[in-house]
């Protein structure tokens, strides 16, 4: 396993992160294919042995089980310091408006609650889950400053934003003297591209690190055709992201499968070691060992410049969908596709 140093911070991340929104209790949340604690342990115990030593987990995931499973098997498993841990909040409630519960109590109530769940007393890296349109950055910022100070967290990140956010974001707190962003976790992956357009070229420029979720499209970029996987069949979310262009990205998903042939390698394989040439370190979830192999191989195989603009040419622009569709102050009071779920804080 290869390490790179997470932007512009002092924390050695591999070159794969592995995603923990397949862990949790599949009766308590948004999806009902995750796995049990015994297969999430295995998994983990399977990943900590190929090298990994980044882990990426979120309060919302199955009403906080995907933490609670991740936080026992690395205390069980591995010694913390050499563990980087990130986890992730989501924007202040309806109730807690009404409650005038302010940016940075919500912030230091969620890491609690995730520190709780995980059975640690810190975090490496905090990140901000979604835009929070009903809440002033500077109480955001501060309150991810207050939770570096307090020592809960190492770092912070930031997710599903646009790169004119995290800009803001980064220069108010340098205004201010507080914790900046370090990383940016999107949607991209190879048949999904628009980060493309301003964020990656920004991340570059400011040395800020790219940990792209659905590096694997919910699967679409490790199976070839006609395969299916029980996520495939029941993740009714990454289907509204993925079908209305499927026979567009269909067209990419075949050459990463005459790649693959070509090098004796897996989909998987072939679509992550792409992607490792764009970002420092990909969000991989991984719920059998097939996709921990396929993230292995991925780091040991180097595409040719040929070969990349060949899986390239034939991607045609998307619309923006999940979570970033709803990155407007228009649709700031929608319903959103994460929550604490049955959580009590």
């Amino acid at each position: 396993m290869e390490y790179i140093k997470l932007g512009n911070s002092d924390l050695n991340v591999s070159r794969i992160c592995m995603g923990c929104m397949g862990f949790g209790d599949p009766t308590r949340g948004q999806h009902t294919w995750t796995l049990d604690e015994t297969k999430t342990r295995s998994i983990i115990e399977q990943g900590l042995a190929a090298g990994i030593n980044f882990f990426d987990t979120a309060i919302a995931y199955q009403s906080g089980t995907s933490e609670q499973y991740v936080g026992k098997a690395i205390r069980d498993m591995a010694h913390r310091d050499d563990i980087v841990i990130a986890t992730k909040f989501l924007p202040r409630s309806d109730e807690e408006i009404e409650k005038g519960i302010s940016g940075q109590q919500h912030i230091e109530n969620m890491l609690n609650q995730s520190l709780q769940n995980l059975g640690m007393d810190h975090v490496d890296l905090y990140i901000y889950h979604m835009w929070d349109y009903r809440t002033p950055l500077y109480e955001i910022m501060d309150g991810l400053n207050h939770m570096v100070q307090q020592g809960k967290t190492r770092y912070i990140g930031i997710s599903n934003c646009f790169a004119w956010q995290l800009a803001k974001a980064n220069a108010l707190a340098e205004k201010e003297g507080f914790a900046k962003f370090i990383s940016v976790q999107g949607h991209y992956n190879l048949i999904f591209r628009e980060e493309e357009r301003e964020m990656i070229p920004y991340c570059n420029q400011e040395n800020i690190a790219l940990t792209p979720y659905s590096a694997l499209a919910g699967g679409r970029l490790s199976k070839h055709a006609g395969q299916t996987s029980k996520r495939l069949q029941e993740d009714s979310y990454a289907h509204l992201k993925y079908d209305e262009m499927a026979a567009y990205d269909q067209k990419i998903i075949d050459r990463v499968a005459i790649l693959a042939n070509e090098h004796h390698t897996s989909i998987t394989a072939v679509s992550l070691a792409w992607l490792l040439t764009k970002v420092t370190t990909p969000i991989v979830g991984m719920t059998k060992p097939k996709h921990i192999q396929g993230a292995i191989d991925a780091c040991d195989l180097k595409l040719s410049a040929e070969e990349i603009a060949y899986l390239e040419e034939p991607y045609i622009p998307h619309k923006l969908v999940g979570v970033m569709a709803q990155n407007t102050a228009e649709t700031s009071n929608d319903k959103h596709v994460w929550s604490i779920g049955d959580q009590k804080m």
